[in-house]
């Protein structure tokens, strides 16, 4: 769809203003066309057969493991799925395999302290600390699909190399970067932790007192009302993460509590009122709270605090709270029952305008800047494949966007481990 194509290039030219690199953006190599012989050869064996993943419950917190984001149940769906040579798990499969992400060469860059300002200038490691945990994510779940010892050593290489030297995060984008690695960190290791028998207890020991004492308290800690929305909901998606890896139910509990009170200063409901919630623990004029919403008047259903700004950071800030949402789903808490009119609105009316919907004179001034990322396959997952609710617009985005890409910042290879699972 042309559609598609022009929203790609949006979101990759967004993020490439959004993250100053000195060595390239956050991507993945295109793939070369196969030929027929190399596609049979490929569904002969894809990956190879192993015992399926097993989940364990910790007895104190009760949580389930692995259970960020990913359990093992939805892996052993994906690995079925990939075996059978099925799309669009092999399409993403493929993708993720032939990444520079998944490469046995990686090498981490840790540094001591990350120093990034807004829209990552300076960028003292932030580009360096957000591809690392990319990576460390990616080899934890090629480790998981194809039991290769090679890439659960080199998700711990990562982990080791950062859990040994970062001490703290500085400057203004400090919160928003400590989310953006803390989330994915957390992914990382959790998978680790519970799928790999090889991990060295004194280097579990440093990532787990790496993301209790550097990541925790920074994105538990929130952030004042004026910051943009997408940025505490990143932040609570580490800290519910981190909180599951680490077994600390109490931190879990206040994350998804703020979680509950940002989504709904988030995204506006007609039965909110006239106004919006304002930001939790922030007291807002009614002019000051206009503004905060990009001046919008009026207000309708499924409008996201960030929609007059782009949809690339209301494509964050709902994808953050999904992932939120999945993680509580797994541990047997359904915040997506609470949260389903304000994130299916919010999808419905942000994909429509994704899809050529023209755009009302009263709506952002007349203009939206389209280019909603990632493709929002968790939420769009948990809705139709375990709901059966119809989404039709985010349908079309989401099946045209097949397999999701490229993975950045906090999020990775969600067709893969989300698409059409029902588990």
């Amino acid at each position: 769809m042309a559609w598609a194509g022009r929203r790609g290039v949006l979101a990759a030219l967004m993020g490439l203003g959004l993250l100053a690199v000195s060595g390239g953006l956050l991507a993945f190599s295109a793939d070369e066309p196969e030929s027929e012989a190399a596609r049979a050869a490929w569904l002969v064996d894809p990956i190879p057969p192993a015992p399926p993943l097993t989940e364990s419950r910790d007895p104190r917190s009760g949580f389930v493991h692995p259970g960020v984001l990913v359990s093992s149940e939805q892996l052993n769906f994906v690995s079925r799925k990939v075996r059978a040579g099925e799309e669009p798990w092999r399409s993403a499969w493929l993708a993720m395999q032939r990444s520079q992400y998944a490469e046995l060469s990686w090498r981490p860059r840790p540094m001591s302290t990350v120093d990034c300002g807004f829209y990552s200038q300076p960028d003292a490691g932030c580009t360096a600390e957000a591809e690392d945990a990319v990576a460390a994510y990616t080899h934890a779940l090629m480790w998981c699909f194809t039991r290769d010892r090679r890439y659960a050593e080199k998700a711990i290489d990562i982990l080791d190399a950062w859990s040994g030297v970062l001490k703290k995060h500085t400057n203004s984008n400090a919160p928003l970067q400590a989310g953006w690695a803390g989330a994915t960190f957390a992914r990382t290791a959790e998978l680790i932790k519970h799928t790999y028998t090889g991990w060295d207890p004194a280097s579990l020991a440093r990532a787990q007192r790496m993301l209790r004492t550097v990541y925790l308290p920074a994105v538990l800690a929130g952030t004042n009302g004026t910051r943009a929305g997408n940025w505490e909901l990143i932040m609570l998606d580490a800290a519910v993460g981190i909180s599951v890896f680490l077994d600390d139910r109490a931190s879990f509990l206040k994350a998804t509590e703020k979680w509950r009170l940002r989504l709904r200063a988030y995204v506006y409901l007609s039965g909110d009122g006239p106004m919006p919630y304002a930001p939790p623990g922030d007291a807002f004029t009614k002019s000051q709270l206009t503004d905060y919403w990009g001046g919008q008047t009026p207000l309708v259903d499924g409008l996201a605090q960030e929609t007059c700004r782009d949809f690339l950071h209301t494509g964050w800030g709902l994808a953050a709270a999904a992932h939120v949402a999945e993680t509580a789903w797994i541990q047997g808490r359904d915040l997506y029952a609470e949260a389903r009119e304000r994130l299916t609105r919010a999808l419905e009316f942000h994909t429509g305008f994704e899809l050529g919907k023209s755009v009302p004179p009263w709506l952002c001034g007349g203009r939206l800047v389209t280019g909603l990322a990632p493709s929002p396959e968790i939420a769009f997952n948990h809705y139709t494949t375990r709901m059966k609710r119809d989404l039709p617009n985010t349908r079309r985005v989401v099946e045209a966007d097949r397999p999701a890409g490229p993975p950045a910042y906090f999020y990775a290879w969600e067709t893969l481990t989300h698409a059409g699972n029902p588990n």
